[in-house]
């Protein structure tokens, strides 16, 4: 991989990650359609996506901030319960993590990828489709075990192509949460996650040349989608708010049905 490929993926995930359309899915895509094949991809796509967490931390600095401050008052208010509700969430992908990596770095080299990531966006598409006709009784906030649910869907996205915050933002207004609040979670719940998982590949010493791509492509992927993802991520945030879920069904569907046309053809 060169460096103007890298930087073409990590613009494709600073785009999708904001977006209810799986960007793992569509770095799948964009490599497969530039003929790019990498030794390690979790390792490349870990690195694309802890651009796009930074991005989300600056755009997002003043909600973190705000959780903070109410943790370091060191009592239980309505930002420690967040945080708690947060690190609740991240229990079934923690657990995915463990004890599946290497079977998803596996599944990103199979031959059958495309295959895979387009049955999964069909998948996406029908469980944003259901949400956007579902009518369940409102929330007035995201209860612990709304929280743990939506974890729960986090790590079914695990697969590539089922849409991590669409899996999140659907199962959430499934459960009655308010969309504004479900996409603000679905955003934040995903940072440590991936700077734990990055922080991993680090003391492993994965995210090196062992890779199968140089450190001037990695950087030049990481600081596009880093870039991008600054540019994209609070416009995409209320994109996501205020659009019909339909539209991204039916994008996903499309994507879905294009990748496995491709794939059989």
């Amino acid at each position: 991989m060169n460096s103007l490929e890298a930087i073409i993926l990590g613009i494709v995930q600073g785009i999708t990650e904001f977006l209810p359309v799986s960007s793992s899915g569509h770095l799948q895509i964009a490599k497969e359609m530039l003929g790019i094949t990498i030794q390690d991809n979790l390792a490349f796509d870990v690195a694309l996506h802890v651009a796009t967490v930074l991005s989300t931390l600056v755009v997002l600095r003043r909600q973190v901030a705000e959780l903070f401050s109410g943790l370091f008052k060191f009592r239980y208010n309505e930002q420690t319960a967040y945080i708690l509700k947060i690190m609740l969430s991240m229990v079934p992908i923690g657990i995915v993590g463990l004890l599946f990596k290497e079977q998803l770095n596996a599944l990103l080299a199979s031959p059958a990828i495309l295959a895979v990531v387009g049955a999964m966006l069909l998948l996406t598409a029908a469980l944003l489709a259901f949400a956007y006709w579902a009518r369940p009784r409102p929330k007035e906030q995201i209860t612990y075990r709304d929280a743990f649910i939506i974890g729960l869907a986090q790590a079914c996205a695990a697969m590539p192509g089922l849409s991590r915050s669409g899996s999140t933002i659907a199962t959430g207004i499934l459960l009655g949460d308010k969309k504004e609040s479900v996409a603000q979670f679905s955003f934040l719940m995903v940072l440590l996650p991936i700077l734990g998982e990055a922080f991993l590949q680090i003391i492993g010493g994965d995210l090196s040349d062992d890779i199968g791509i140089g450190m001037v492509p990695l950087i030049s992927g990481f600081l596009a989608a880093f870039i991008v993802g600054c540019l994209a991520c609070r416009f995409m945030i209320e994109m996501v708010k205020r659009s019909k879920l339909i539209w991204f069904a039916l994008y996903c569907a499309v994507v879905g049905c294009a990748s496995l046309l491709y794939y059989l053809f």
